[in-house]
C-alpha cells in the first residue's frame, strides 16, 4: 500500500513494446513541459530525484535529458543542473517544423549550415576555433550515441553561433530540433562517428584558415552524404557541389 501511495500519477510512463526507454521519458519529460508542470526559465529535479519519481535508472533519464537538449527543449548549465529553456523550441524560428518530410528540413539544413560556414570563416575567433576543435576531439572519443549526438550538436551549433546572423541562427534553432531523433539513430552504424569526427576536422580546417568558400563546401559535403542515406530521396541524390564560377561573396568582418 506505501509503495502504490508514493507513485505520482504526473510521472507514469507509457512503455510500448519495442520502444526505447530513455524515448518514452523523453516524451513524458517534454509533456510535463508543455502543461508547464516545468516553466521556461525553471530548474528540473536532479537526475536522481527524476530517477526515483520515473521508477527508472539514472542513465536512462541523463539520455532521455540530452535528447531533449538536442531538441532545444533542455539546457543543461555546467554545475547547476537542467532547465527548461526560456524560449520554447517550436517558436524559435518562422516555421512549424513538424509540418515538413526529413528530406525538406535536410535540404533546408544544408543550405542554412553552408552559408553558416562560409559566414564563420570570416567571423569566428581563435578562441571559438579551439572551443570548436576540443568539441571535436570530444566527439572523435564519444564511445556511445548519446555522446557522439551531444557533441555532434554542441559542434554544428557553435558554428551557426559564430556566423553572427541572428535570423540564420534562428531559423536554423526553428528546424534542427525536428531532425533530433533522425540524428541520434544515424549513430548506430559502426564507424559514423569516426567518419563524421574526420569531415569535421576538414570544416574546421577552413575556418582556422579562413576560407568562405572552402567552409561550405566542407560543410555541403559532410551533410550532404547523410542526405543522400535519407530512404525517402529515392535515387535523386542533392548535388550541392560547387561549380567553377559558384563564388562566395566579399562577406564583411
Amino acid at each position: 500500500m506505501q509503495e502504490q501511495a508514493d507513485v505520482d500519477p504526473r510521472f507514469e510512463l507509457k512503455i510500448d513494446p519495442g520502444r526505447a526507454l530513455p524515448e518514452a521519458i523523453a516524451d513524458k519529460l517534454r509533456q510535463l513541459v508543455e502543461e508547464g508542470e516545468y516553466k521556461p526559465g525553471g530548474r528540473l529535479p536532479n537526475e536522481a530525484e527524476l530517477a526515483r519519481k520515473l521508477k527508472v535508472a539514472r542513465s536512462s533519464v541523463r539520455t532521455a535529458l540530452q535528447r531533449l537538449e538536442a531538441m532545444r527543449i533542455l539546457e543543461v548549465r555546467r554545475g547547476r543542473g537542467w532547465y527548461v529553456r526560456r524560449a520554447p523550441a517550436e517558436s524559435s524560428g518562422p516555421l512549424d517544423a513538424r509540418d515538413y518530410q526529413v528530406s525538406d528540413l535536410f535540404e533546408l539544413r544544408i543550405g542554412l549550415e553552408g552559408l553558416a560556414a562560409s559566414l564563420a570563416a570570416v567571423r569566428i575567433t581563435e578562441g571559438e576555433l579551439e572551443d570548436l576543435a576540443k568539441i571535436n576531439k570530444q566527439h572523435q572519443e564519444a564511445d556511445d550515441r548519446e555522446e557522439m549526438l551531444r557533441t555532434d550538436v554542441a559542434f554544428h551549433e557553435a558554428i551557426v553561433r559564430a556566423a553572427r546572423n541572428t535570423a540564420l541562427e534562428r531559423t536554423y534553432q526553428g528546424i534542427i530540433g525536428e531532425l533530433a531523433d533522425w540524428r541520434f539513430q544515424s549513430f548506430a552504424a559502426p564507424g559514423v562517428g569516426r567518419r563524421s569526427a574526420r569531415e569535421h576536422s576538414k570544416v574546421l580546417r577552413y575556418l582556422r584558415n579562413h576560407d568562405p568558400g572552402g567552409a561550405r563546401v566542407a560543410m555541403n559535403g559532410h551533410l550532404q552524404r547523410l542526405y543522400d542515406e535519407l530512404p525517402e530521396i529515392g535515387a535523386e541524390p542533392l548535388d550541392t557541389t560547387e561549380s567553377v564560377v559558384d563564388l562566395d561573396p566579399e562577406w564583411r568582418d
